[in-house]
């Protein structure tokens, strides 16, 4: 199918909206694996959620496009740009010093209803639980994985005891929340990486006098904006900690690398699973949230102290954080034993395999197995 004039294209971006609902009944009936839609199919990162289903947004672009419109949504260069249709414009951010003519770009004060478009095609994107984008590795190599080079090369220069802060990509924090923890890390004295939603507030309305400083040098802290490779972060020799919202994946990776967390919950299972954390398995030291709310507004802002002195507790080399660091590397052993061959994991997933396929033999034989 082609779009041929801009009546068309306004026409068909109406007509996708409509199959929100018959995509709804798909997820539903079908129960798929994952799904994976195109970019401009921004409404299928919520609907696939709603199912429990993951969704790959599919980009038609290159991944060095991808990256030069990020870098464009999230900096709006042309806002401070000369007036100078002709004026070249650096995109922030970037592997090379790209630089545009300002007539080149979009405009949000010419354009407010494609950039808005944009914007949120970007953060269901990011939402979304990866990107397939029609390139190869060696055509793009600066861009295609860049994140996980640079955050992994960056732990390589670290000794033990570095903090990584994550809270996932559907967590909100307001800008007094965010400043609060630039604030605890800064005082925590800790080496921290710190991933954070491309689709939160601008550094400008949080970040604390000097901590753009602390980030530029690279001494002491990285931050990653949008998807970082937490499993190989958290099995980097240099963590020793991890800042967490306690969601259940996340819970289980720090688990199963023998991280202990600094839990800090904020709503759906994450208080069940600090209790779990801090209370049942003692393998980490809550920060004090009590707000159970997915608004950011409706959150009580801790105070960059609090935060620090948690993460004290558990890397502070006191009694009580020697013990969780201990226990965090015993379940680490467990973990990992249990996917071995004959490990409880393993096991399980073999009995319930034979399990259904003696279901599926009485079944072709015709025995009646609605007791069963």
């Amino acid at each position: 199918m082609a779009v041929t004039s801009q009546s068309d294209r306004g026409k068909f971006y109406q007509a996708v909206k409509q199959l929100r609902e018959p995509f709804d009944r798909f997820l539903a009936d079908s129960h798929p694996d994952a799904v994976m839609s195109d970019s401009f199919f921004d409404w299928s990162t919520d609907a696939a959620a709603e199912h429990g289903v993951p969704r790959l947004a599919f980009l038609g672009s290159s991944v060095f496009a991808r990256s030069c419109s990020d870098s464009m949504l999230r900096n709006n260069p042309a806002e401070t740009a000369p007036d100078d249709p002709d004026a070249l414009v650096s995109l922030p951010g970037l592997p090379h010093h790209v630089k545009l003519r300002r007539c080149q770009m979009m405009d949000p004060a010419k354009r407010p209803e494609h950039w808005a478009m944009f914007k949120s095609l970007d953060a269901a994107d990011q939402r979304s639980f990866g990107e397939v984008i029609n390139s190869f590795h060696d055509l793009e190599l600066d861009y295609v994985g860049r994140a996980l080079l640079d955050c992994l090369r960056w732990l390589d220069t670290k000794q033990p005891g570095s903090v990584y802060v994550s809270f996932g990509t559907m967590t909100s924090f307001a800008p007094s929340e965010l400043h609060q923890l630039a604030r605890g890390l800064d005082l925590s004295g800790k080496n921290f990486m710190w991933m954070i939603a491309r689709s939160g507030p601008d550094s400008s309305e949080w970040m604390p006098e000097g901590f753009a400083e602390l980030i530029a040098c690279g001494n002491r802290g990285f931050i990653i904006r949008g998807w970082a490779p937490q499993m190989l972060i958290l099995n980097h020799p240099a963590l020793g900690g991890f800042v967490t919202h306690c969601g259940w994946n996340s819970t289980l990776e720090a688990v199963s690398a023998g991280v202990p967390m600094v839990t800090w919950p904020r709503y759906a299972d994450q208080f069940y699973n600090e209790k779990l954390v801090v209370e049942v398995l003692n393998v980490g030291v809550s920060v004090g949230a009590k707000d159970y709310a997915s608004a950011m507004e409706a959150h009580e802002v801790i105070a960059g102290e609090v935060i620090a002195e948690s993460i004290g507790r558990l890397m502070g080399g006191s009694e009580e954080g020697d013990t969780i660091q201990k226990r965090a590397k015993g379940l680490c052993v467990e973990a990992r034993k249990a996917v071995e061959n004959g490990g409880s994991s393993h096991s399980d997933v073999g009995r319930h395999v034979d399990e259904l396929m003696a279901r599926r033999s009485r079944v072709k034989v015709g025995e009646d197995i609605s007791t069963n």
